[in-house]
């Protein structure tokens, strides 16, 4: 780890003399390249300064401590070693996490898909509440909301829905919530006023872009039908939904939602990519997912990570063990207690991988 910071310490300084070097700094586009390189380095420079300036006055303080020093003296250096000793533990651990490998998706949009599970009507009205969750916390970061693709019922629940988030952080901050979401309530429609438990799908997947991942129009086929379902004006006249199969994975993706053919085949393929970017990550990192021990899960949509348990107003996530008792709140968008939750854990994992 220290021969680590000491090479990236003297990359931060090699970088920061080649930003004013006109011999490299040849184009803007080269600058810019360097200054997102400082800036990135920055912070963990800065604290690994402060941790080696922490051990050097650690050790002229232990110097003194040698020395025959009147008792008061003696107290007031002992008090001072003591407070370097604490912030030199506390900055080998922000080291640590600093160094914690970065997610390279966490920069990107998110696309959020919603499902509907088992439980009939109760599992879409359940969905159409996730959704209004993620948005409400959406607006809360003031990231932009738009959807790709929907399927309502007549009640007002939801079926499918996928939708992208744009924003700062988007795809770090939600990238915990793949998975089952189960409820727990008494249906409008029950009359004995048994509990039900329904459950809606949540996948979240990084938003690719074309440089990413190049899809080969030969590989697609896209079909045209008539939209169905609640829409506006000439949504069920005009054949203007598109479903685009992608022939080498198979992946289906349709989009009725808008009335021109142009624009739902623009966010089909929208969805796809985004797809097809999740798949081949999962394929790369299948190993070691495999291998890491993480308390957070595999981030397998199979898995059941929380359950919304309405009669005693409680949220309990079963991956950290954390159970919250402000269950209308969250579902207004209040998450982020929740998600800092998980983040701390993932990281903490982290750690003990490193530590291993």
């Amino acid at each position: 780890m220290w021969n680590k910071l000491d090479e990236l310490e003297k990359r931060y300084d090699r970088v920061s003399a080649d930003m004013s070097n006109p011999d490299i700094i040849v184009n803007q586009a080269e600058w810019n390249k360097l200054a997102k390189e400082f800036a990135d380095m920055e912070y963990l420079i800065q604290k690994y300064r402060e941790y080696k300036d922490a051990l050097k006055s650690a050790e002229e303080v232990r110097q003194m401590l040698s020395e025959n020093l009147d008792r008061e003296l003696k107290v007031m250096a002992q008090e001072e070693l003591d407070g370097l000793e604490h912030d030199i533990e506390a900055l080998t651990m922000e080291l640590k996490r600093l160094l914690i490998p970065k997610d390279p998706n966490d920069g990107k949009n998110v696309v959020v898909e919603v499902r509907a599970g088992a439980g009939g009507d109760e599992a879409a009205l359940f969905a159409s509440e996730l959704y209004r969750m993620y948005t409400r916390f959406a607006e809360r970061n003031r990231w932009k909301a738009e959807i790709l693709s929907s399927s309502f019922t007549d009640i007002g629940g939801v079926k499918e829905i996928v939708f992208v988030l744009e924003g700062k952080g988007a795809y770090s901050r939600l990238k915990y919530e793949s998975g089952v979401h189960r409820v727990q309530r008494v249906p409008k429609t029950e009359a004995g006023g048994r509990i039900h438990t329904s459950t809606s799908t949540v996948a979240v997947l990084p938003e690719a872009q074309e440089v990413e991942v190049e899809i080969n129009p030969n590989d697609l086929r896209i079909d045209v039908f008539r939209s169905s379902g609640n829409g506006g004006q000439s949504v069920n006249t005009t054949d203007s939904a598109v479903r685009v199969t992608h022939n080498p994975t198979g992946i289906v993706v349709s989009c009725q939602d808008e009335k021109s053919q142009l624009k739902n085949k623009e966010k089909a393929i929208r969805v796809l990519r985004a797809r097809l970017l999740d798949m081949m990550q999962t394929q790369q990192h299948k190993e070691y997912a495999q291998a890491r021990k993480s308390q957070i899960g595999t981030g397998d949509r199979s898995e059941r990570i929380r359950t919304y348990n309405f009669p005693q107003g409680r949220i309990s996530d079963h991956r950290i063990t954390m159970t919250m008792y402000n269950l209308e709140s969250f579902l207004d968008g209040e998450i982020s207690e929740m998600l800092d939750a998980l983040v701390a854990a993932d990281q903490a994992e982290s750690l003990n991988d490193q530590a291993d």
